[in-house]
């Protein structure tokens, strides 16, 4: 995939010098950068992170005015790129580039818009991002290196956990996610909360699996206990606001603290870690065609109400939609690797979350007109009926993964 990956490098190049002259290069440019990447991987696995990055490539024309125009499309392109080799990498130090190569584009993503630039809520983003980056990168390196100590391994592992949660927005590190998310422009909020969260998550399994020692019993426990605090703490803050990107920011903090708990399925069978991590990324894939579609709406001032209780129905989790499978499994992985009381968790907070989803459809979905944004919204609203056939298939598509 090396030369694949220098072939899309020097496209992009070229895409990002072409951006001042007109930004339609750019965008054509970047998104065929990404094309040599994608067909030389997983087929399944490609596609799916291909309609992400498209998706919020599209929806960045929304705000086509902002200030870095042309050049955040060469951004997704690498995010995508990066997304797309994570599935296969699993030397340490090639991940490790990959985490970082994801995470910096948003600094400045997050940022822009297509009024004013936003400063204030650039800089409480990335000094969080900072301090995730530094933690993280510190404890996988120490995981690796001195998986003989218990008392470093048990403090390297705190710290990969602490540097994921701060990164992703899991509480009780969530502190930036409310305020970034209602402060920001909605469409580069949809970028952070979708294609920006896969590698973080797939780097972590695939250190955890690969350093896993006797001593991660009770550390397991621990992350099952931070993955339900984030449910509650997601779920409830989600109840108790009525602003639509609130809603959506403690919604994040809920379906990260689902997708943690697929941890505690790491020391079980082959059979489970596969489900537990098929469920996870395929909750990733809910939560990232879910947010853009949410965001969008909200930047356009509305969508059409099939489109809004689509997303709805799926985060909530109603059958066949991709969130009731994603949750099926990580509710089956959990049973079988003795962490029942974690599936119960995740399925009381599943209920919970149903009034502020319908709130939020019946607040978005106020009515469809033709629109970039509205095409967009239907786009991500019918990712969610891939899984119309059982995604039994995703499981051997996770079973593919190198590295874990």
């Amino acid at each position: 995939m090396m030369l694949e990956i220098l072939v899309s490098l020097i496209i992009l190049t070229i895409a990002a010098a072409l951006s001042y002259r007109d930004y339609r290069i750019s965008f054509i440019l970047s998104l065929i950068a990404i094309v040599p990447v994608a067909a030389s991987g997983n087929a399944v696995y490609s596609a799916l992170i291909v309609a992400v990055a498209f998706l919020n490539a599209f929806s960045l024309l929304v705000i086509r005015e902002n200030q870095i125009a042309g050049v955040d499309y060469a951004m997704i392109a690498i995010m995508c790129i990066a997304t797309l080799y994570a599935f296969i990498a699993t030397d340490l130090a090639i991940m490790l580039t990959l985490f970082v190569v994801v995470s910096v584009p948003t600094y400045l993503l997050i940022m822009i818009s297509d009024k004013e630039m936003n400063v204030d809520v650039g800089i409480k983003y990335v000094t969080f991002m900072v301090i995730a980056t530094v933690l993280f990168l510190i404890g996988a390196v120490l995981l690796y290196s001195a998986s003989a100590n218990t008392m470093v391994y048990s403090i390297a592992f705190l710290m990969l956990i602490v540097g994921l949660s701060m990164e992703v927005g899991i509480a009780p590190v969530h502190e930036w996610v409310p305020d970034v998310f209602s402060s920001a422009d909605p469409i580069p909020v949809s970028i952070v909360a979708s294609l920006a969260k896969f590698v973080p998550f797939i780097i972590a399994y695939k250190i955890i699996v690969a350093t896993a020692t006797p001593a991660i019993g009770p550390l397991i426990l621990i992350v099952g206990l931070i993955a339900a605090a984030s449910m509650f703490v997601g779920n409830i803050g989600a109840l108790t606001t009525n602003d639509p990107s609130r809603i959506l920011a403690y919604s994040t903090v809920a379906n990260m603290g689902y997708i943690l708990a697929t941890f505690a399925a790491i020391t079980a069978g082959k059979e489970y870690i596969y489900f537990a991590i098929a469920g996870g990324i395929l909750q990733l894939f809910v939560n990232s065609f879910g947010k853009i579609g949410y965001f969008t709406s909200i930047k356009n001032g509305g969508t059409s109400p099939i489109t809004a209780y689509l997303l709805t129905f799926s985060f909530i989790g109603l059958p066949p939609l991709m969130g009731f499978w994603s949750k099926l499994f990580i509710i089956y992985s959990l049973v079988f690797s003795s962490y029942t009381w974690l599936a119960v968790i995740l399925v009381l907070n599943s209920a919970i979350s149903v009034p502020y989803y319908i709130r939020l459809a019946r607040l978005l979905g106020t009515g469809w007109k033709f629109s970039l944004a509205n095409a967009v919204v239907l786009f991500a609203s019918l990712a969610m009926l891939i899984t119309l056939m059982p995604p039994t298939w995703f499981v051997d598509v996770i079973s593919m993964m190198k590295g874990v």
